[in-house]
């Protein structure tokens, strides 16, 4: 029998990604609630229990209602919002920093942020390898698509009729360096210190670029780009869908767009920087809707569901 998958919040940015990865999938059964009893607690609830695995797709406060709402401890749930991301009995849902063999035990499994996921995969082995202090002072920037601030942003600059219609090309956010994803980021990184945050948005819809520079000479005498590199590519070399640029093609760049990746699960991590510069800029290119959101929760569920991990992927 086909295992029973139910989107929560199918409706909405991300929601919509998923579903349309699962659609023409013949190995599930995605299942929908009718439009007309959406906020009906009590059918909520029959969706929620008699599903195998839920996809919940909702703000904070309303995925953990979904969360109360299951009774059926045979209901296996991944979480795309920030409410269970560093939650007690809750998987961190990245298969790729060695999470894997725990997704696919998990019943309880939070996807990751794309802010997150980007910041995490370029500091994480650095931190295991011991070249990078818990305590050093992480600063992170980037830029993402507007896409990532859901539908209202999404609304701020595609609707001109809208109130909050903008042309700005781009902006800066985040100005109470509060970002929701910085609880994330520190615990899986293994940050003693809360890193510095500076995310940008940009006017074009998908697409995200996470950078973090370091000074070298601040971590270990003698270290060099290549150092830092090497210890990546050995973090991810069996990887399918993260790849580590070789350092000759990130040499031979002279800019990186945040688009390039768009549509696909897939991330590419790069090392900048020249031996006798004492710094290197990391950066992290991902679709902020894909590998950032939708498409790791589908390789999430189907880690968790036993089914080839790149099913509906490629």
């Amino acid at each position: 029998m086909k295992p029973k998958v139910f989107i929560d919040g199918e409706a909405g940015t991300t929601g919509l990604q998923i579903r349309d990865k699962l659609k023409d999938r013949g190995d599930i059964e995605l299942v929908s609630i009718d439009p007309a009893r959406r906020k009906d607690p009590a059918a909520r609830a029959e969706m929620l229990n008699g599903a195998d695995l839920v996809i919940l797709c909702l703000p904070d406060d309303a995925a953990r209602e979904a969360v109360a709402l299951v009774t059926n401890d045979k209901v296996k749930m991944i979480d795309a919002s920030t409410a269970h991301r560093t939650a007690e009995n809750w998987t961190f849902g990245f298969p790729e920093i060695g999470f894997r063999d725990a997704i696919a035990k998990s019943k309880r499994v939070s996807n990751p942020g794309c802010w997150s996921t980007g910041a995490i995969a370029l500091l994480r082995p650095l931190v295991k390898a011991g070249v990078l202090s818990p305590d050093y002072p992480v600063t992170l920037s980037g830029v993402s698509g507007y896409s990532g601030g859901g539908k209202a942003m999404i609304t701020e600059f595609e609707n001109a009729a809208d109130a909050t219609f903008t042309k700005v090309p781009y902006r800066i956010y985040g100005l109470e360096l509060t970002h929701k994803h910085l609880p994330e980021i520190q615990k899986y990184a293994g940050l003693r210190i809360r890193p510095v945050m500076s995310p940008s948005v940009g006017r074009y819809a998908q697409g995200m670029l996470v950078e973090v520079p370091l000074h070298l000479g601040l971590m270990s005498p003698g270290l060099k780009p290549a150092d830092i590199h090497a210890i990546l590519a050995k973090a991810y070399k069996n990887e399918r869908f993260v790849e580590v640029v070789a350092l000759d093609q990130s040499a031979a760049l002279k800019s990186l767009p945040p688009e390039d990746l768009n549509g696909t699960n897939r991330m590419r991590l790069f090392a900048f920087g020249k031996d006798g510069g004492g710094q290197v800029r990391l950066v992290a290119q991902l679709d902020n809707l894909g590998k950032g959101a939708s498409g790791a929760a589908v390789q999430n569920m189907n880690i968790m569901l036993g089914l080839p991990e790149a099913a509906g992927l490629e």
